[in-house]
């Protein structure tokens, strides 16, 4: 089936409920025009008849508006899963989508444009590969001390859900533009009910249960839709303060007083005492790249720009804003290739000079070499030193009076890619203060640790592994390295092999494959315009496009050359050189020379974005830090090209 069978074009749509209040007539929304307009039509009784309709089917929720290259498109969830119950409200998990083009001129013909196909394969790229979790009643945008701050504020719970997000986290914001816009023009109209915020990232909630007691264990990390993108393609900060790969976790507690009622299901926990802790993950919040050119360590790059402290700033302000004093802690190593990196943060750490902003260095491959990740707790210790404790989490307790602790600091870690080293210190740090949670309610004395209950700890070392693949694919294409650790609690010989093929698998991905992906994040979020302008062809050079067919060509000459029978076991006809035949000699050479070529041309080969490409980072040629200028022949940052660049400079000097 090809990529548009199926696809109608639509000049009209109407979303009606399928069940409503007894009290409340709930509206239908209908979308017409060509500018897609916006029409709230009179209150729908259920039962009553409704305009009919060429085709009709259930909606779970409308993801937005998007305009591609011909028209616009409405986005709508059409199949989900339950997921898992929050504070009696249900947590489901989207699994099906459908794009429906609106159009008030109904052309076909403009759906079988070839950028529209392009697009639209994007588009379903993007809402297929991430895990979009929502719900109808409960902000999964905001951490449970972000949502106790709101309700005790100007939003609480009769302020529609999309105004109460947090805008980091409301992935499909930029989708849903359209209808906010109308919604805040038009207070009149109850639009918001239409406007569901959608979450992506990692959530787990199960029973758990240590020392007989039982409660609810749970665990959250919500991806910023800011600078959203892939391992190679997204690093570093923004000129906003927006670092890659920035995630939020909350590790959370939910449960009742000893006496309240048998628990044997998470929903049969209401919650009375709610507990929960919140780090932060990111990349090193300065300008830096790294240039793929088909190496397995692409070429560093650390642009010396007057504006990375100005960036570097705004991330910090961002940070203590959100979640009062920060402790970060730097994984990336002290030597070789990462090296730079480690210096250019520490550079912008000491101009800083911020009061509620502590930095802590470890080393995490020296001090953890020989796989002995327990040494983590080394870390910890540091940490404690600095100021930090496990007593600093966010409990609400609603058993009697309410009493309310908040969470007053926050630690932000990071390593080169923040997925792998970074997991290993989150967990480690959520195990320490889910210690002093469970002491603080009773549930643990004061001498025990969770740590003494191995069918607890056999569930929290899963949900925390599950939480590190889940983020690790959404960046890097694979699961993380290392659980292993996380899920047993020391290094096997499986795991070892299991990293083995995942990093195997990143270069394969984050050299041929991830350009797409970071044009889907691109598209869906809103970094790239479609209006702005159009992917352009390949336009590199005729031989850099034919060399790889060469390649392939040569291979299969030489293994038809040494496996095909030869029909004559005396080969009369064939010139020797030793035991290899002179046919086979000549593809040898050839494969030899096309893969010398590609080598060279490295960059040129690689799945580059075509929405956002950027090409101020590839043929980068100002000052600051370069670890190499590999596998770049025939582009404007060849190193022969340079010198030739910085000779003729001198002579007309």
């Amino acid at each position: 089936m090809s990529l548009w069978a199926g696809f109608t074009l639509y000049t009209r749509i109407r979303l009606s409920p399928t069940r409503a209040s007894q009290v409340a007539r709930l509206r239908s929304l209908s979308l017409t025009g060509a500018r897609t307009l916006f029409v709230l039509n009179v209150p729908v009784v259920i039962g009553e008849e409704v305009p009919k309709y060429e085709k009709q089917f259930i909606v779970h929720g409308i993801l937005g508006m998007i305009t591609l290259h011909t028209c616009d498109f409405l986005v709508v969830i059409t199949n989900r899963k339950r997921v898992t119950s929050i504070l009696n409200s249900t947590i489901y998990l989207a699994t099906d989508f459908r794009l429906l083009p609106v159009l008030s001129d109904a052309n076909p013909a403009m759906l079988s444009h070839p950028i529209e196909k392009q697009l639209i394969a994007l588009v379903k790229e993007s809402l297929y590969s991430g895990p979009l979790y929502f719900s109808y009643e409960f902000d999964l945008t905001s951490n449970m001390q972000r949502q106790i701050q709101q309700s005790a504020g100007k939003l609480g719970s009769d302020v529609p859900l999309w105004k109460r997000a947090d805008d980091r986290f409301f992935w499909n914001i930029y989708l849903q533009e359209r209808l906010m816009t109308h919604a805040s023009t038009h207070p009149e109209e109850e639009v918001s009910p239409f406007i569901m915020p959608v979450m992506f990232g990692f959530l787990e909630v199960k029973l758990a249960q240590v020392d007989n007691r039982s409660f609810v264990l749970g665990l959250i990390s919500r991806r910023s839709r800011h600078r959203a993108g892939t391992r190679y393609f997204s690093r570093g900060v923004d000129a906003k303060g927006n670092v890659a790969n920035f995630n939020e976790t909350e590790q959370f507690v939910l449960m009742d007083p000893p006496s309240f009622h048998q628990t044997h299901d998470v929903e049969d926990v209401e919650g009375l005492v709610r507990m929960s802790f919140v780090q932060t993950r990111g990349s090193v919040p300065v300008y830096w790249a790294e240039i793929n050119n088909l190496r397995y360590k692409p070429d560093l790059l650390i642009p010396d720009d007057k504006h990375s402290q100005s960036a570097f700033e705004k991330h910090m302000t961002n940070q203590v804003s959100c979640y009062g004093k920060n402790y970060l802690v730097n994984l990336v190593n002290q030597k070789g290739y990462e090296k730079p990196v480690k210096e250019a943060y520490e550079n912008a750490i000491t101009k800083l000079d911020h009061p509620l902003v502590n930095y802590t260095y470890f080393d995490f491959h020296h001090e953890c070499k020989g796989m002995k990740f327990d040494r983590v707790s080394l870390l910890v210790d540091h940490l404690v030193k600095q100021g930090l404790s496990s007593h600093d989490f966010f409990s609400l307790d609603t058993t009697g009076d309410p009493r309310l602790r908040l969470q007053k600091s926050t630690v932000r870690t990071n390593c080169m890619d923040c997925l792998d080293r970074t997991n290993v210190v989150q967990t480690t740090l959520a195990r320490w203060v889910l210690n002093d949670q469970l002491r603080s309610v009773g549930v643990l004395k004061q001498d025990d640790s969770v740590e003494n209950y191995p069918k607890f700890m056999y569930l929290f070392r899963n949900i925390w592994a599950d939480h590190a693949d889940v983020i690790s694919k959404a960046y890097s294409g694979t699961g993380a390295l290392k659980t292993d650790f996380t899920r047993t609690g020391k290094r096997t010989t499986e795991g070892i092999l299991q990293d083995g093929v995942n990093s195997l698998t990143r270069y394969v991905k984050n050299n041929f494959f991830d350009g797409k992906r970071q044009d889907a994040y691109d598209l869906i979020t809103g970094a790239w315009d479609p209006k702005i302008y159009v992917p352009r062809e390949d336009t590199r050079a005729w031989n850099v496009r034919l060399m790889p067919w060469i390649m392939y060509l040569s291979l299969f000459f030489l293994l038809a050359s040494l496996f095909l029978p030869n029909g004559n076991s005396a080969r009369p006809y064939r010139l020797e050189v030793g035991f290899v035949p002179v046919f086979s000699m000549i593809w040898i050479l050839v494969a030899f020379f096309s893969l010398c070529f590609i080598w060279q041309h490295g960059m040129q080969y690689v799945g580059w974005p075509k929405l956002n490409r950027p090409e101020e980072l590839m043929y980068y040629n100002g000052p600051g830090y370069y670890s190499g200028l590999n596998g770049r022949a025939g582009t404007p940052t060849d190193p022969e090209v340079l010198k030739k660049q910085q000779s003729a400079a001198k002579k007309l000097e």
